[in-house]
């Protein structure tokens, strides 16, 4: 067993282990933080499939996260208001519905959007993603029948066959095994043939195209992948605040969860838990302390680039030994 496996194990268990203890001593509160741990740790999970292995840059990933949110909202409005969406589809309460299709909504608007933005590199690739997101963000906005600036309230909490999703633990556990089924997909595709052409992409695309592999198409399955896993995270993050706004396509939670995977490991496997564990730790204890808490996230993250190119896991665990 590596180092990193046992440091992958042990920040698993930690998750696990704060709401636990957080239940068993009445403390809701942390229950909260730690689902929100979960989800940022699984959206970042969707973005480190295109950044870590793919090495596409994206800064519009809020595009998806926050279509994903939407997608939860507008489901359980409808159901809540028993108004039909269009053409006589019932809205709906239940979260694999909602999943399902925000993944699926998310997919379908990746593959246009990716197929345009991979046709460049570089500086080129960030900006006409970020492009994309903010069209989308603006649409959001202007989008009264579904609240604009103001964003939409969700009244019901989305149901689970089986599950009581009204207690905060409850909707922990649901986020916390699909946070380690994320992982296990992204573990799967790096090791995978898939995997190895993702990363032989980014490191010489004209090598891979020699060996009648097109690069293009890799990339292309890799960001419509990443953005599934990343709407997917936004269903569940506006059925934890049941509100779903705007800001979640904003161009500043793209930039969040680049932070996140930066901060714990660019295509480590447990690199966004260790992330997302980071961030919100320096939130929930600068954030009480003074509102420009960002300062000294940014000091952090300077140290992390200059020092610890490998994140919070490569100072850890050392160099990752994948491809």
């Amino acid at each position: 067993m590596t180092r990193e496996t046992v440091i992958n194990t042990l920040l698993a268990l930690l998750l696990l282990a704060i709401p636990l203890g957080a239940s068993a001593m009445g403390e809701p509160f942390y229950i909260t933080l730690a689902t929100r741990i979960a989800i940022l740790a699984l959206a970042a999970v969707g973005l480190n499939i295109a950044l870590g292995l793919g090495g596409l840059v994206s800064f519009g990933h809020a595009a998806f996260f926050g279509l994903g949110g939407y997608a939860a909202g507008i489901l359980a409005t409808h159901a809540f208001d028993g108004v039909p969406l269009f053409a006589g589809i019932p809205g709906t309460a239940s979260m694999p519905i909602i999943w399902l299709v925000a993944v699926v909504v998310c997919g379908l608007i990746a593959l246009p959007i990716g197929a345009i933005s991979l046709r460049t590199t570089g500086v080129y690739f960030i900006m006409i993603t970020l492009a994309f997101a903010q069209m989308i963000y603006y649409f959001a906005v202007s989008w009264p029948a579904y609240g604009g600036e103001d964003g939409l309230s969700i009244y019901v909490r989305n149901e689970f066959p089986g599950v009581n999703t009204a207690q905060p633990l409850s909707y922990f556990l649901i986020c916390y095994v699909v946070l380690m089924a994320a992982l296990g997909l992204f573990w799967l595709l790096r090791g995978s043939r898939f995997g190895a052409a993702l990363q032989a992409a980014r490191q010489n695309a004209t090598r891979l195209a020699a060996v009648g592999i097109a690069p293009f198409n890799v990339r292309l399955v890799a960001f419509a992948v990443s953005a599934m896993v990343t709407g997917l995270a936004g269903a569940l993050f506006a059925d934890l605040n049941k509100f779903v706004s705007p800001s979640m396509l904003s161009w500043h939670m793209s930039g969040e969860l680049i932070v996140l995977i930066i901060l714990g490991g660019k295509g480590r496997l447990f690199g966004p838990v260790a992330g997302a564990m980071l961030y919100v730790l320096i939130e929930y204890a600068l954030g009480g302390i003074t509102e420009r808490w960002q300062f000294f996230l940014g000091l952090i993250l300077l140290g992390v680039v200059l020092f610890a190119r490998g994140g919070l896991l490569g100072l850890l665990a050392g160099k990752a030994r994948h491809g």
